[in-house]
């Protein structure tokens, strides 16, 4: 398979060029390089350099379009995007030029191309907006309300997406994201609360809990989300899919993980509850178990605890 992955040297993206080669794959990555990095791709380019081509491109550009039809990928996989909400707030127009303006580009270019599928990556923490104690974890028939210029584009694209699928016969799989976490993700960021927790741990240093700690997210390690995308570049097409594990974490619950995988007692301190954040989330992963065959396998415990490993050898780098 010749596959093409938007926003391939990301944390997320470069986890899933990392397999797609590793499964004999030639990949093409698509990146602007504003959050992610080459560092991603170092292993994959020493080892897979001959199955791996890297363009440095903007998913606005209509150079993209010319370069999908000259590459002719048979699945598209679909993951750049402005993910920061906040950014979103304060730039809606910008959110929504890369998250939906983006999104257009991939389409057009994987038409003219000939590509079988978008594999898309959506947003489960914010396409569900507020959901009420008694829907989580929340399944995708709960109507899509999101509360963020972010989810509103993330759900605009998958309005695309349906579009494609009935105008040009481009089939799509669009995954509803829990919050991943994982090696490679950014600590430094808004978002990433595990990543943003392992450095400051491994450094020594106190965490910073917003709010009383009590919200709660469903927190899905990368490898298990990567595997969730290879399975939908050949199954669950036409449907929107939860990739989560159907379980509330608590962030105080999140810190004594922590804790308990670096073998040591982690300070929080508590700060003002940041306004807009969601109380409670989960998402319901039974359909995805039913269209993909998949489900998560890696615990709390064993993902941060990898997450850690991967702080203390980048603060030793």
């Amino acid at each position: 398979m010749r596959a093409l992955v938007t926003g391939g040297a990301g944390f997320i993206g470069s986890t899933l060029v990392d397999r797609l080669l590793a499964e004999g794959h030639a990949v093409d990555v698509v990146d602007d390089l504003s959050t992610g990095s080459l560092a991603n791709l170092a292993g994959a380019r020493a080892d897979h350099g001959h199955d791996l081509r890297v363009h440095h491109l903007d998913v606005r550009s209509p150079d993209l379009v010319d370069l999908m039809v000259r590459r002719r990928p048979e699945v598209v996989f679909h993951l750049a995007a402005q993910a920061d909400v906040r950014v979103s707030v304060a730039r809606p127009t910008f959110d929504a030029e890369v998250n939906v303006l983006g999104t257009l580009q991939v389409l057009q270019g994987a038409v003219a191309a000939g590509s079988a599928r978008v594999v898309f990556a959506a947003s489960g923490g914010t396409l569900y907006g507020e959901p009420a104690a008694e829907d989580i974890p929340v399944r995708e028939s709960h109507p899509h309300r999101p509360l963020s210029p972010y989810g509103v584009s993330k759900k605009s694209a998958i309005d695309y997406l349906v579009c494609y699928r009935e105008l040009h016969e481009l089939e799509f799989c669009a995954l509803a994201l829990a919050n991943v976490y994982g090696p490679r993700q950014d600590p430094h960021g808004e978002a990433g609360v595990v990543a943003i927790f392992a450095d400051r741990v491994v450094r020594g240093e106190p965490v910073t809990v917003f709010g009383d700690g009590e919200q709660t997210r469903d927190f899905v390690y990368v490898d298990d989300v990567v595997d969730a995308f290879v399975r939908g570049a050949g199954r669950g097409g036409g449907l929107v899919l939860n990739v989560g594990t159907g379980h509330e974490v608590s962030v105080n619950d999140l810190v004594a993980a922590m804790g308990d995988a670096a073998g040591t007692e982690v300070v929080a301190r508590h700060a003002g509850e940041r306004p807009g954040e969601l109380r409670r989330n989960a998402l319901d992963p039974e359909r995805a178990g039913i269209h993909l065959g998949w489900r998560p396998w890696t615990d709390l415990r064993t993902g941060v605890a990898a997450v850690l490993d991967h702080a203390r050898s980048a603060g030793t780098a």
